[in-house]
């Protein structure tokens, strides 16, 4: 696995073997008090930096207020103005996204000194919708034009004598996406921030970018990592945080349940959207298992810490597969939350 090297943002350090989660807020940036409040709904269910919009110097001139409000690293998202950018590292916040080819040499080289000033890092990126012709003229695979249009930025801020950079590539495509960061990662040691951009909508969003981000880190390829969905920025968190669960790179609550068929005497999908719901209020590591019976229930559920099985008057609740209790069945959720609120990790 490649060194990395390490990029301060905030209180983080990038590169530190750590995968942080991202995301972004989609209220009005002025609007100090939605942003605000948008950000500790973030932050309350596992967001670690956060990105906002600093679309105009209104936008920018607001960072400073909204910095000095929330606890986790502010990240503005900035295009084609250098004197937003400057604002925005003035306001305080820990690392700016900028497209350097948006921006003139000499406005571009007062970015970069303001950002050494501040001890601001700077990240750059590309995604396939931006591509230059030239790019794309040049190189026959996509994702090497996308991948050597992000590495131009990056080589930009070098001969400006900055380092302090984390590196973006994305696509809507998930092998693109892949490879081009594995191209980026091959030819650079700076943190990437890896996800897909457009990705679709609903379920179809959710499994392209596990796929593409889990690829990638199953690769130790990605320092920060962002589930960009059309919905509430929560859910892109919630989603996020599964993906590095599943991958054992954080440790999370987890939910086992089986697919149903006809021997289900329980509502699985009923009992465990409740459960999920519940446990993504914890940051405890519980296993917990919602079975539809005991056929193949009690087996299936013997690795979870607390699970249930439907029988034909309820459940039976188990503790490491092993039955410790009949449950009525109008007693099954607030049983099995009572337990999970109760647990503990014995382990840690």
């Amino acid at each position: 696995m490649k060194e990395v090297r390490r990029v301060r943002v905030g209180n983080l350090a990038l590169g530190d073997g750590r995968v942080y989660v991202q995301s972004m807020t989609n209220v009005d940036t002025k609007d100090v008090e939605a942003t605000v409040l948008q950000i500790e709904r973030l932050a309350t269910v596992g967001c670690e930096i956060v990105r906002v919009a600093a679309y105009d110097l209104e936008a920018a001139n607001a960072l400073k207020r909204i910095k000095e409000r929330i606890s986790i690293p502010l990240v503005a998202d900035i295009h084609y103005d250098a004197k937003i950018a400057i604002r925005a590292i003035e306001a305080g916040v820990d690392k700016i996204r900028i497209n350097p080819g948006n921006i003139p040499s000499k406005a571009l080289k007062e970015v970069v000194a303001a950002a050494k000033e501040h001890g601001v890092a700077i990240r750059v990126g590309a995604n396939s919708g931006s591509l230059k012709r030239e790019f794309l003229e040049h190189y026959r695979e996509k994702h090497v034009a996308l991948a050597e249009s992000v590495l131009e930025h990056v080589r930009a801020l070098e001969r400006l004598g900055f380092e302090d950079i984390v590196v973006s590539a994305k696509s809507s495509d998930v092998t693109e996406t892949v490879e081009a960061n594995r191209y980026v990662r091959n030819k650079v040691d700076y943190p990437l921030h890896v996800g897909l951009t457009e990705a679709g909508y609903g379920s179809q969003a959710i499994v392209k970018s596990a796929i593409a981000i889990g690829t990638l880190l199953m690769e130790g390829i990605g320092e920060t990592i962002r589930v960009s969905l059309s919905a509430d920025p929560v859910e892109e968190v919630r989603v996020a945080k599964w993906i590095l669960g599943s991958l054992h790179l954080r440790k999370v609550p987890d939910l086992v349940a089986c697919p149903t068929c006809a021997r289900a005497e329980i509502d699985v999908m009923k009992l465990a959207e409740k459960v999920i719901a519940l446990l993504d209020k914890f940051d405890k590591p519980i296993k917990v298992a919602v079975m539809g019976c005991v056929v193949n229930g009690i087996g299936e559920g013997a690795d979870a810490d607390i699970g249930v099985a439907g029988t034909k008057s309820g459940a039976v609740l188990m503790n490491k597969g092993r039955i410790v209790a009949q449950v009525p069945q109008d007693e099954i959720f607030q049983v099995l939350r009572r337990e999970i609120e109760n647990w503990e990790d014995w382990r840690a």
